[in-house]
C-alpha cells in the first residue's frame, strides 16, 4: 500500500474543499474528476506547452519512472541535485510526509529558479503583479500560486540553504508565432514515456521554433506573500495549513468542511450509488443535516439560475423550496420576463411540482412577428488553441473552421441550405469562411439568428483580422460583418448591423421556461425540454426525413432525427456517432465548456486539432470530417426545432 503523502495534487483539492482529501484515491468513492483531467489538458494544450517550455532547456532531464514510486523518484532527483548546474524536468521531493513534482528546476550552484508550466494565457506587456493595491491576490490566480508556494516550500523544506525563485511559464497573447506548424511539432500519442503523454517532431531544435510564444512570469513577491501571510486563511500560517492537512489525510481522518455554494460540482458524488460506488458528497450533507438521501437530492439554493441568495447558506436554508420572494428582490421588465421573475417561477415550479413549461406568450408572439423571413439559422465550429497552427498568430486566437446554415421558408419548409467545412492542414481558414458565409446569407435579406454569443464574438474577431490583412475584398467583407453583426467591448469601433445577428436564447430566457431545463439555457438543455414537451415536434420528427418538408446534407432520407426510449424521447445529439476517437460527444462538451480558454464546441474542436496531423489515415480523416459536417447540422436543426416549437405554441 502507498504511503499517504500529501502532493500538490491534494493539497490543492483541500484547498478548494478540505474534507475530499478523505474520499480522493479511494476506490469506493466515485470521482468524476479523473475521467476529464486527461482530456482536459489535452484541450487546453496544456501538455504540449510544457513540452513547448522544455525547449527553452535542451540540456535538460527528465525524471522517468513509476509515477507512484515516491521514494524512488525523489532519490533519482536527489542524484542528479549533486550537479552544480542542472536542469530537471519532473523533479521529485520527499519529505516530512510532503511530496511533490516540480515541472521544470533550474539549479545554478543555490541558485534556484522553480517553473510551473500553464497552457494558461496572460498579456505579457500588461503584467505588473497578482497582488492587488489591497494586499490580497487577484485576477483568479491564487489556486495556481498556492499550487506554486506548496512547491517552495517542500523544496525549502528539503534544501534550507537554497535561494529560490518563483515563477510561471505562460502563454503569451502579446506574442505571435513566427513558423507555420508549431502545434504539429507536439502530437499526443497514448504511449510516451513522458507524463505529458508528447511526442515531439523527429530532430526538431529551439532554432525551428521561431520566436518564442511563452512568457516567464516572477512571481516570487507572490509567493512569499502566501507563505509569510496565507491570505485565503489569516486564522492559520500557510505551515500550519499544510501540516493540518497532512496530518488528517495521512491518519485518514476525515476534515469537517460547512456546507456551501462550493458543493456545487462536487466531484465526489454518485448519482443512485452508481455502479456501487459511494457518493461523498452525500455523505457529508446527510451528516451534516441529518437527512435521508432522498431528502438530499432536492434541487439546492445554488441551482436557481444566477444564484440569486447567495446568502441563504450561510442562515442554514440548502434547499430551493426554501427561498422566498425576499431573497430575490424581484422587479418586472417591460415587453419580457426579467431575470428576478424568471428566477422565482423556477422556484415556484419546483415548490409546487409543477412541471409545465410557461410562456410568456403575448410578448412571444410579437417577438416572432418582428421577425423577417426567410429565417437563417447559423451555427459556427471555432477553435482555440494555445500553440497556434499557422504562423503570425498569437496563442488562443480564434480559427473559424466550420458553419451550417440552415432557412425556414414562411410556408414552413426547412432547407439545409449549405454548410462550409475546412480541414486543410496548416491552413488560416477565417477568411474563406467569412467569405463563404457572406456568399450565403446573402441569397436572401431574411433575419439571421444565432444562440447565445459565440458567432458575434466570432465575427468580431475576424472583422479585427480582416483590419490587418492585405485581401483584396477586405472592405467589402468587413462591411458585410458590420451588417450582420454589433460590435463588442474589445473593439475600438462601434456598430449595429441592419440585419444584426437575433440570438435565440434570449428569446428563451425573455419569454419561456421549463423545469426540465434545471435553470440552464444551453441549447443541450432547451433542445431535450422543447422534445419531451411538444407533441407537435414529437409527430413531426418521428418521420422519416425524405417525408418531411426538410431537407439535409448528410443524413439519408430513412434517418429518423426523434426516436424514443422506454416512452420518453431520446436527444438527437445522443443518437449521434461520436466525432472523436469514441469520447462521448456530450462529455466532450461538458470537459470544453468547464475550460477558462475553451467555450465552444467541444466535440468539433477535438476534432479539428487531431486533423491538424497529416499523419491521420484518410478513412479515419473522412470519419471525422462526415461526422463534423452531421453534428454542425443538428446545431442548426436545433435552433430551428425550438422554432417550431414556438411558434406552434403561439398559434
Amino acid at each position: 500500500m502507498n504511503p499517504r503523502y500529501l502532493t500538490k495534487s491534494r493539497f490543492k483539492l483541500a484547498l478548494d474543499c478540505p474534507t475530499k482529501l478523505y474520499y480522493t484515491r479511494k476506490k469506493e468513492y466515485a470521482n468524476k474528476s479523473e475521467s476529464d483531467s486527461f482530456l482536459e489538458a489535452l484541450a487546453q494544450g496544456g501538455f504540449q506547452v510544457e513540452e513547448l517550455a522544455r525547449m527553452d532547456y535542451p540540456d535538460g532531464i527528465a525524471i522517468i519512472g513509476d509515477d507512484y514510486n515516491y521514494d524512488l523518484l525523489a532519490e533519482k532527483t536527489r542524484n542528479l541535485l549533486e550537479q552544480e548546474n542542472i536542469t530537471i524536468f519532473e523533479p521529485a521531493f520527499l519529505i516530512n510526509d510532503l511530496f511533490i513534482r516540480v515541472d521544470m528546476l533550474v539549479k545554478s550552484g543555490n541558485n534556484i529558479k522553480l517553473i510551473e508550466v500553464k497552457a494558461k494565457s496572460i498579456r505579457s506587456v500588461d503584467h505588473e503583479s497578482f497582488i492587488k493595491s489591497n494586499g490580497q491576490l487577484g485576477g483568479g490566480w491564487d489556486l495556481y500560486l498556492y499550487d506554486i508556494a506548496f512547491q517552495k516550500y517542500v523544496i525549502q523544506s528539503s534544501y534550507p540553504e537554497w535561494n529560490i525563485s518563483s515563477y510561471l511559464k505562460l502563454a503569451d497573447k502579446d506574442a505571435t508565432t513566427t513558423v507555420d506548424g508549431l502545434h504539429q511539432c507536439f502530437k499526443v500519442v497514448s504511449d510516451s514515456d513522458l507524463r505529458t503523454g508528447i511526442e515531439k517532431k523527429e530532430g526538431i531544435t529551439k532554432a525551428d521554433l521561431g520566436d518564442s510564444i511563452l512568457c516567464e512570469i516572477n512571481v516570487s513577491g507572490e509567493i512569499d506573500l502566501i507563505l509569510n501571510n496565507n491570505p485565503l486563511d489569516e486564522n492559520r500560517s500557510f505551515e500550519g495549513t499544510v501540516k493540518h492537512y497532512k496530518d488528517h489525510y495521512k491518519n485518514d481522518v476525515k476534515l469537517f468542511t460547512e456546507i456551501g455554494t462550493h458543493c456545487k460540482g462536487c466531484e465526489f458524488v454518485s448519482e443512485n450509488y452508481e455502479n456501487g460506488f459511494k457518493s461523498g458528497f452525500h455523505e457529508c450533507w446527510q451528516k451534516q443535516l441529518q437527512l435521508p438521501k432522498e431528502k438530499i437530492d432536492r434541487p439546492k439554493v445554488y441551482d436557481v439560475w444566477y444564484n440569486p441568495a447567495k446568502n441563504a447558506i450561510e442562515e442554514d436554508r440548502y434547499f430551493m423550496e426554501e427561498l422566498t420572494e425576499n431573497d430575490l428582490n424581484i422587479r418586472s421588465e417591460a415587453g419580457k420576463m426579467s431575470r428576478s421573475e424568471r428566477q422565482w417561477l423556477q422556484i415556484e415550479k419546483h415548490k409546487y411540482a409543477d412541471d409545465s413549461p410557461y410562456f410568456d406568450i403575448d410578448n412571444l408572439r410579437q417577438e416572432l412577428d418582428s421577425w423577417k423571413f426567410p429565417l437563417n439559422f447559423i451555427d459556427f465550429e471555432t477553435t482555440a488553441v494555445a500553440i497556434p497552427f499557422i504562423a503570425g498568430m498569437h496563442p488562443y486566437e480564434q480559427l473559424a473552421f466550420q458553419f451550417s446554415h440552415h432557412i425556414v421558408y414562411e410556408d414552413g419548409t426547412v432547407d439545409h441550405f449549405n454548410e462550409y467545412l475546412n480541414t486543410e492542414i496548416g491552413a488560416f481558414p477565417n477568411f474563406d469562411f467569412i467569405r463563404a458565409l457572406k456568399k450565403s446569407l446573402s441569397v436572401n435579406e431574411g433575419s439571421i439568428f444565432r444562440y447565445h454569443n459565440h458567432e458575434n464574438t466570432i465575427v468580431n474577431v475576424i472583422y479585427n483580422q480582416l483590419k490587418n490583412s492585405k485581401e483584396p475584398d477586405k472592405e467589402e467583407l468587413l462591411n458585410f460583418i458590420r451588417s450582420i453583426s454589433h460590435s463588442t467591448n474589445k473593439n475600438t469601433e462601434s456598430w449595429a448591423g441592419d440585419r444584426d445577428m437575433i440570438d435565440l436564447q434570449k428569446t428563451v430566457v425573455n419569454y419561456y421556461y421549463d423545469p426540465d431545463t434545471g435553470g440552464s439555457n444551453s441549447i443541450k438543455a432547451i433542445l431535450p425540454a422543447v422534445l419531451r414537451s411538444s407533441v407537435y415536434l414529437q409527430e413531426r420528427y418521428q418521420t422519416p426525413l425524405g417525408k418531411l418538408n426538410l431537407s439535409s446534407k448528410n443524413f439519408p432520407e430513412d434517418h429518423i432525427f426523434l426516436m424514443f426510449e422506454n416512452g420518453k424521447p431520446v436527444n438527437p445529439y445522443k443518437a449521434l456517432p461520436s466525432v472523436f476517437d469514441g469520447w462521448d460527444n456530450e462529455k466532450l462538451e461538458q470537459v470544453s465548456e468547464s475550460l477558462t480558454e475553451i467555450k465552444d464546441g467541444g466535440a468539433a474542436l477535438f476534432a479539428y486539432q487531431k486533423l491538424q496531423f497529416d499523419d491521420v489515415p484518410e478513412i479515419e480523416r473522412n470519419a471525422i470530417q462526415e461526422g463534423l459536417l452531421r453534428y454542425c447540422e443538428l446545431d442548426t436543426l436545433a435552433m430551428v426545432m425550438i422554432y417550431e416549437y414556438f411558434k406552434n405554441v403561439c398559434e
